[in-house]
This record gives C-alpha cells, structure tokens and sequence, in this order.
C-alpha cells in the first residue's frame, strides 16, 4: 500500500454543505425498540479530506456509519452521497460508496482474488477492468502473493487489508472505514495512513472510525466527535492543534523542575503520562515555547518535554470530562 503523502493538511469547513460533494448528513435519528443509537446527528465529510468519527463505545459511531454506507435506514433525517439522496436513488448513491466493515465477513472459503472479482462483477465492471483492477488492488495491499489463498487463512491484518481492497474495487468516490488500521503491523499502519492521503489528494471523501486516536491525528483534516448518540462537536485538525493541551516534561533533577514551575505559578500534576514525568496544561504552544526556553535559560535540565496526548485525545478527554 506504500504512496506518497498527499500534501499539506487542508481545513474542514464546519459550514460546508459539501457542494454536491462528500457525505452531509442531516439530523439523522435511529432507534432500536426504545433504545436511540443515534439522534439528531449532523455529519459533514467533504470531499477531498480525511474526516475522522471519533466517539466512546456505545456513541451511535458503527449505527451511524451504516446509515451512511445505506446499509441501514434512519427514521429520521437526510443523507446525501455526492448529492444523491439514497432513500431515492439507492443504487446510484451506493456505486459511490466504498465499504469497510470492522471484520471481513463472509466469503472466507473465497480465494482474495475470488472475493474480489466476485466483487467487481456485482459493480458491473467490464470483466477485462476487473481483472486488471484486482490484480492492481492485491498489489497495493501486499497481498500478490496470497491471491490464491482463501480468505480463512488469512492473519487479521491480511484481512484487514482484503477488505479494504474489497471497498476499493469499484473506485468510490466516498470511502468508510470501520477501525481500519486494527490488526495491523506497523509498517501496514503507515502504508495505510499515506494510501488515504493520496486517495483523499485525488478528490475522494474518506471517514474514518477508530479508537487509535494517534493514527487520526496523522490522518484527518478534522473530525466530528459524538456522544450518547448525538454529534457534540466538529472541528479542524487545525483547531484542535491551538487548543489548550497538557504537556509531560522530565529533568535530571525532577524536584528542581518542580520547584521552578512553583516559582512560575503554574499548576502541575506527577506520576501520570510517561513515567516519572511531570504533566501540566498548557493554553497554546507558544506558551509551551515559552516555558522550555524558562526552563533551559535558569538551568533545569529538561530531558523531555513533549504533548502527553495528540491533539484529537485532547478534545476527546476534555469532552468526555464534560459529560460527565
């Protein structure tokens, strides 16, 4: 899956009504008997960017990426694909639509390269694109040399891989992804990072559900944050890198560290984050800059001084602070 970088990380619009392109969802409500998965979510992925779906177990986040894959109806709301509404035109909307569920189902009796051509002829692809197309996407997965083997034996990363293959076989314009990188090795998680911001440089709107919050953070342009069923917050990888954040710094000498940040007024915390360090929050980094060049001009030996979390965990855990 190795691809170049896509470029420079754009900003989402919170306004954006997508402009015909990209997924925008619109109030969109989901019951189960008395239970409500999902209630009145907004939901903006442009396209060209990466738009992260971030949320606890039990958010509505898997409901409401059925919904958008048209694989689930909501009692309430709108959803449009590229402009097309899939309560009108299904099919239409759903040649748009790549799909990557969070395991890769059925089929394990089936050969990588049976699921995929199988996969090709249900889009309707002219049989001689399918074949060049499968074996493109088996190359781009690393998985050339396993064509032939079915899908059972395959490890959990290997899957994972298949099914992303299997959302790309017919070139969607709009791709959702259910915890991609899950099961992967690292050098699949980074192949897979900058295959997602070439196909996001080429125009593709791209949703991404994970709990690896570190990986999003190298991923998205912005994210959408939901809670007990509800969107409780969109922003721009940009926005959430200026919040304030908590940073964890070590020295040499950690009861000189703690002296200084007395001396400075600041509050800190010890024993959390990495060990041994001392953690404090921070509004911006300019005020982080400003704190190193303290420290090091007055002579604390500072060994480290780092972010304790990326900056979508931030929001995340200052979110979940919130509700509760």
């Amino acid at each position: 899956m190795t691809a170049e970088f896509a470029g420079p990380v754009r900003e989402l619009q919170n306004d954006d009504d997508g402009g015909g392109g990209g997924v925008v969802a619109t109030g969109i409500s989901r019951r189960f008997g008395t239970v409500k998965a999902v209630e009145h979510i907004d939901f903006i992925a442009p396209a060209g960017q990466v738009t992260a779906l971030i949320g606890p177990n039990g958010a509505g986040k898997t409901t409401l990426l059925l919904i958008l894959a048209t694989l689930l109806a909501p009692d309430t709301g709108s959803v449009r694909i590229f402009g097309v509404d899939p309560s009108e035109n299904a099919a239409a909307a759903r040649l748009n639509i790549g799909w990557m569920p969070d395991t890769l189902g059925v089929w394990e009796s089936l050969t990588a390269r049976e699921i995929l051509t199988l996969m090709g002829k249900l889009y309707r692809m002219p049989p001689k694109r399918i074949t060049a197309r499968v074996s493109e996407l088996l190359d781009l997965v690393h998985l050339g040399e396993l064509a032939d083997q079915p899908a059972r034996v395959f490890s959990r990363g290997q899957q994972q891989r298949l099914s992303l293959a299997r959302a790309l076989i017919h070139d969607p314009g709009v791709l959702m992804l259910d915890e991609p990188a899950s099961g992967l090795d690292p050098g699949a998680r980074i192949d897979l990072r900058n295959l997602l911001r070439r196909l996001a440089g080429e125009g593709k709107a791209i949703v991404v559900s994970s709990h690896v919050l570190s990986e999003l953070d190298e991923i998205a342009d912005g994210a959408v944050f939901v809670n007990h069923g509800r969107s409780v917050k969109q922003q721009t990888l940009t926005e959430a890198a200026s919040q304030g954040r908590r940073y964890a710094v070590t020295a040499r000498d950690m009861a000189a560290l703690a002296g200084k940040l007395e001396q400075l007024g600041l509050v800190y915390r010890t024993g959390t984050g990495r060990r041994g360090s001392i953690s404090l929050l921070l509004a911006n980094e300019a005020d982080a800059v400003r704190l190193l060049r303290e420290l090091v001009i007055t002579g604390v030996a500072v060994t480290s001084f780092a972010p304790a979390a990326g900056a979508l965990e931030e929001t995340y855990l200052t979110l979940e602070g919130e509700q509760r």
